[in-house]
């Protein structure tokens, strides 16, 4: 064995330095709370799932998203609430959301599969900015995906918004009502 090393130095170093990469950096990446994210959906394990996402965040993004809307006059949702109801309710309806998402994941819903493509698609396509990173990428079905991500001090990486906000909802209602029988 000794001889081995002594000959191929280079090559145990190399592999040495990869194995230290692998175990002690990749886990600490962004790219590697997105795979374990797939990873939890696919197990059914919502719990998991769940700590890879930030929902108070998530909503909170989402309703100022949906205050902000460049709708104007037809910006309904702005008029009534504005931001202060979206800090007034982020909290309740975070809870709901995830209560939702837990639900979704354990029973392998499709809605929130994350297929292997898209999965690659948005590891390829991050960008990492010290704590913070985001990915932007087309899904099979053309819907624009623009996904923030953040390192909250002492934890991992978290979902903490989730763009075009009002796009996916307009898919969801449109999900429902087709589940439903219902005609708008």
């Amino acid at each position: 064995m000794g001889k081995f090393l002594g000959r191929h130095w280079t090559a145990t170093l190399l592999v040495v330095i990869a194995a230290a990469w692998a175990l002690l950096y990749v886990p600490q990446t962004p790219s590697f709370a997105v795979y374990e994210l797939k990873r939890a959906i696919d197990d059914r394990d919502p719990d998991r799932a769940a700590q890879y996402i930030d929902f108070e965040s998530v909503v909170k993004h989402a309703g100022n998203e949906l205050v902000q809307d460049k709708g104007g006059a037809n910006n309904v949702f702005g008029q009534l609430f504005g931001k202060g109801a979206v800090e007034l309710f982020a909290k309740p309806v975070a809870g709901f959301v995830e209560s939702a998402a837990k639900q979704k994941v354990a029973e392998g819903a499709r809605e929130v599969q994350m297929p292997m493509g898209a999965v690659a698609a948005s590891i390829v396509l991050l960008h990492r900015d010290g704590d913070t990173a985001y990915t932007n990428f087309k899904d099979h079905k053309g819907q624009v995906w623009e996904i923030h991500m953040a390192r909250r001090p002492g934890a991992q990486w978290q979902i903490v918004e989730v763009k075009n906000i009002a796009q996916l909802l307009d898919k969801l209602k449109d999900s429902e009502e087709k589940r439903l029988g219902v005609h708008s």
